[in-house]
């Protein structure tokens, strides 16, 4: 916080705590001119105005109150920069990454400084942790189909992974429906849990300096024509021919790398369902610049044993029925 930031904090909260015990005690005084609990010369409707003085409860009240900002203040961070005598804090601040979180955790902890998010953290992990253990003795086929186990994957799956495949897990642009059953890298349970331990990276080249415009064209009509769409005949052959450069990774047939047992994470090309849109537009801007897409691993956040229950979550999604 800039020191600017710093000064006005303190500019409106001390003169305000200062106000208010100036108020509190000018009104433990009488400057009605009358004698408390007799009336004064206000009244209004016929009803008059008693010179009460406040009650005492409500007094210390106030007083304590006051009391009690004075040392909350004091002791936890809230005066700008002020960070407290206490050492607390809620989270470890301005962490990019894991590795900087931990060292952060470590560091706090041999200060001795409390960090109310590691202590609800910890706590959790001695709680909670033992519940994980057990299910993850468990096989993946076996939890898919067990209604405790899926309402746990279904909490994880909404904290960690609806933010980009959505709360129904149906995908969206560049985020992969989890519910149809059609896989990048393949749906078995072991591929699902060595998607969330380690992630993915897609690596779809652009093939403009290549290809040219009238190369992206013709590739274009060609990808189009593999899903079923009537394109121009002329162009669609010409694409064919030039195909070659594709099959590497999604197999000359253009029905992915799941369908070839190829580790490239390439889409089926044939089945009309898309990433990125399967538009005409969509998909020639897909081949002039290229897919670049980044599935995060979780292994590290989540731990294997919630991953295996993730999996089981994942692939209950897309196999609704029971296959085991």
């Amino acid at each position: 916080m800039s020191s600017f930031w710093n000064l006005w904090i303190w500019v409106l909260t001390i003169p305000v705590l200062v106000l208010c015990v100036v108020l509190l005690l000018w009104n433990l005084k009488n400057y009605v001119g009358v004698p408390e609990d007799e009336t004064t010369d206000h009244e209004v409707d016929g009803l008059k105005e008693l010179n009460n003085p406040l009650p005492k409860w409500w007094t210390y009240m106030f007083f304590a109150t006051l009391i009690w900002s004075v040392f909350y203040l004091a002791a936890y961070p809230g005066l700008g920069n002020y960070k407290g005598f206490l050492g607390w804090t809620s989270s470890n601040q301005g962490i990019k990454s894991l590795e900087e979180s931990r060292q952060a955790v470590e560091l706090a902890r041999a200060e001795g400084r409390h960090v109310a998010l590691d202590v609800e953290n910890a706590r959790a992990d001695e709680i909670y942790g033992p519940v994980f253990q057990q299910f993850a003795k468990r096989d993946v086929l076996d939890l898919a189909y067990d209604t405790e186990a899926l309402k746990i994957g279904q909490r994880l799956f909404l904290q960690n992974c609806s933010l980009c495949h959505g709360s129904d897990a149906r995908g969206q642009r560049g985020f992969p429906n989890l519910t149809d059953n059609d896989w990048l890298y393949g749906g078995t349970p072991e591929k699902i849990k060595e998607t969330l331990l380690y992630g993915r990276k897609a690596a779809m080249p652009g093939w403009e300096a290549a290809l040219g415009d009238q190369g992206i064209k013709e590739m274009t009509a060609y990808v189009l024509q593999l899903s079923g769409r009537a394109v121009n005949e002329q162009d669609a052959a010409a694409g064919q021919a030039k195909f070659g450069m594709c099959a590497a990774c999604h197999g000359v047939d253009g029905r992915g790398s799941v369908a070839h047992n190829l580790p490239f994470g390439a889409p089926n090309l044939t089945n009309n369902i898309w990433l990125y849109g399967g538009s005409s537009a969509a998909i020639e801007e897909t081949l002039r610049h290229g897919r670049y897409g980044v599935m995060p691993a979780f292994k590290d956040t989540l731990g294997e044993d919630k991953v295996h229950l993730l999996t089981a979550y994942v692939y209950r999604l897309a196999n609704p029925e029971d296959l085991r």
